[in-house]
């Protein structure tokens, strides 16, 4: 997440440089070919181009909606789990023998172990996802890094769970699923040796209901990607307008300049102008696709990392432990 007013200038176009580069190169194939080797059948009526442009345009904006609406909807996943954590944290704690228990403690360290889980399944890689483009590569390196990357699952584990329930729970498949499964567990226990009553158990196994809710709304959106027909079509439609663009224009700056000091010249506009106006789309896709994979590891991704390090932080804070772990902060204005 990027926590800055704006990316700067800087940023931006050095993330689209390549692209930029490949645009004008595309505009300026046709204008030479027009103006200098006399190619003049080469121009096309704008009409149909600006046709085209009006369709892409809707096209865009709808995927750009439906990103915006996929990040929004894990922002509110993950709101969602702060509450939730910060309920059955105080619900578990004055249930289950208050600050100095060792089962709240346990259960308290496991609940943070779930969190690791489930952010590490959310950063892996998946093939529909963009990080592996170059221009991303090109951003993440010297600017920020992405933890679950750096680090290993069973290493972090190592912080919150005891040997023998770590070597189980890395044996299975969906890790974070299996420990919410063993709080569950726990839960059921302490309500058969009277720890807890009925009424707690209930209202303790409600939150761990909510925590599977969470979990499995934010791996949907993690395991289905943004309708490929969709994505399918705005490439296709954005390939066919940025080729057949400068060839509408090239007539129109041609008659630009004419009775006037530039006349003859002012078709050379067409490299330029083309290739703002194609940069444009394309940069408005580009910035839909950027954000339509909420947990890839992107610049724009929800900060499930300082979220889950948040949490911890607020969870210990109940138990009054004096060593609480430094909160993640932004580097170079983004957080993860």
């Amino acid at each position: 997440m990027h926590t800055g007013k704006r990316y700067t200038p800087f940023e931006f176009f050095s993330w689209t440089f390549r692209d930029t580069l490949l645009l004008l190169a595309i505009a300026a194939v046709p204008t030479i070919l027009y103006e200098v080797f006399g190619w003049h059948f080469l121009a096309l009526p704008w009409q149909p181009i600006a046709l085209l442009g009006t369709a892409l345009a809707f096209v865009v904006g709808f995927k750009n909606n439906a990103s915006y609406g996929r990040i929004w909807e894990a922002r509110q996943i993950y709101g969602s789990i702060i509450n939730d954590s910060r309920s059955f944290a105080y619900t578990l704690r004055d249930a289950a023998g208050g600050k100095n228990s060792e089962t709240v403690k346990t259960m308290f360290n496991r609940h943070f172990a779930w969190l690791t889980a489930l952010r590490f399944q959310l950063r892996e890689s998946r093939s529909w996802e963009n990080m592996k483009r170059r221009s991303n590569q090109n951003f993440l390196a010297g600017r920020y890094t992405i933890p679950e990357w750096g680090s290993k699952l069973e290493e972090e584990l190592k912080n919150y769970l005891p040997e023998n329930e770590r070597n189980y729970i890395l044996f299975k498949k969906n890790r974070a699923t299996q420990l919410i499964a063993l709080q569950s567990e726990q839960l059921a226990a302490l309500r058969r040796e009277g720890i807890i009553n009925d009424f707690q158990w209930k209202e303790l196994q409600n939150g761990i209901i909510k925590f599977t809710d969470d979990q499995g709304k934010a791996e949907r959106i993690k395991n289905f990607p943004y309708p490929r027909n969709f994505a399918s079509v705005t490439t296709y439609l954005m390939f066919a307008f940025v080729l057949l663009l400068p060839f509408g224009l090239l007539k129109e700056y041609q008659k630009m300049g004419d009775g006037t000091f530039l006349e003859g010249y002012t078709i050379w506009f067409n490299v330029i102008f083309s290739g703002v106006v194609a940069w444009v789309f394309h940069v408005l896709d580009t910035i839909g696709e950027s954000a339509v994979n909420p947990f890839e590891g992107s610049a724009n991704d929800i900060p499930i990392t300082q979220i889950s390090r948040m949490i911890e932080i607020d969870m210990r804070d109940m138990l009054d432990e004096k060593e609480l772990p430094e909160p993640i902060t932004a580097k170079n204005n983004i957080l993860m």
